[in-house]
């Protein structure tokens, strides 16, 4: 029989990349979260932690405990929820988003949600796709709307997913540009075009895209600003600081004075989905939220088509 303690201690060390910073989490003594980790590994036959002066990185025997570990921490969650609602007959159900998405997809979602199933407590929590997965991968939320470029789903290399994951809409990234620029009445822009240019940073994933790409096309961005808020980024492109590279359903409530440009192929985009805890796909609470946010994505594909922003 595994310890679920040393699963959390485990899960921890994997968390913060070291056994005293885990220690320090738990309310341990780094003494004992290595006990906790020479136990389990003695009970697996397998050593689940390479130990360094850099730290503590999990091996691939540790990718699958941890990976069991939050397995374990969203099934204790979800029993508790569902023990405190025999109790008090009410469900609590809790959604994390990130901002943009959250801002058009989830209002009429969760209407629907509440309309199907009343008496339903519903709490949203905002926070970035790392952040958000990980609360569905422990059981700390019910779902998450978030987003993905390229790739796997955000999260540590090597860990499975433990999430099920609903694609909902591909949001394209756009060069946003003053209404007066010279290249704002092209139908397409390739990002090198605009070299010279200074930039404005939206996002720090949009800025890893934009590096990435500049790289490639030879030349390094002059940034004059740097936000993590989309809709200040607009502005401060309407104002004339610079370009701006921003996604679709950013735009919704742009400032006026901006013109979208779409990015010459291959085009840049956010995948938007939904993510619930692996197995928990059949609840009907979220059944109906992912059919909910499936029903508003499909009201949003074109909420931005290239030209004005107005």
């Amino acid at each position: 029989m595994i310890d679920v303690q040393r699963l959390r201690v485990l899960r921890a060390v994997a968390e913060h990349g070291s056994f005293n910073r885990a220690a320090a989490a738990l309310r341990l003594t780094p003494s004992a979260v290595s006990q906790h980790v020479a136990a389990l590994e003695r009970s697996l036959g397998a050593r689940v932690v390479e130990r360094s002066t850099r730290g503590a990185t999990l091996t691939r025997a540790g990718h699958i405990m941890v990976g069991a570990a939050e397995s374990v921490a969203a099934e204790l969650t979800h029993a508790r929820r569902e023990v405190d609602r025999l109790g008090t007959g009410r469900t609590q159900f809790t959604v994390a988003t990130f901002t943009s998405g959250g801002r058009l997809l989830l209002p009429g979602a969760l209407a629907r949600l509440t309309a199907a199933h009343p008496g339903t407590v519903v709490h949203v929590q905002e926070a970035e796709p790392e952040e958000s997965l990980s609360l569905v991968r422990r059981g700390a939320v019910d779902a998450a709307v978030a987003y993905r470029f390229d790739g796997p789903l955000p999260g540590a290399p090597g860990r499975r997913a433990a999430v099920d994951w609903t694609a909902l809409l591909a949001d394209p990234l756009h060069m946003v540009l003053p209404e007066a620029h010279p290249l704002a009445g092209r139908r397409a822009l390739d990002i090198a075009e605009l070299a010279e240019e200074p930039w404005v940073l939206g996002c720090l994933k949009t800025e890893a895209y934009l590096r990435r790409y500049a790289e490639r096309a030879g030349f390094t961005p002059e940034v004059r600003g740097t936000t993590s808020d989309y809709f200040f980024a607009c502005s401060l492109v309407a104002a004339g600081l610079g370009v701006s590279l921003i996604p679709s359903i950013a735009l919704a409530s742009a400032p006026p004075g901006l013109r979208a440009v779409p990015v010459s192929p291959p085009v840049p985009a956010r995948h938007i989905g939904v993510a619930v805890p692996r197995g928990r796909g059949d609840h009907p609470y979220v059944t109906t939220l992912v059919g909910a946010l499936r029903h508003e994505a499909t009201a949003v594909r074109t909420v931005v088509p290239p030209g004005p922003v107005t």
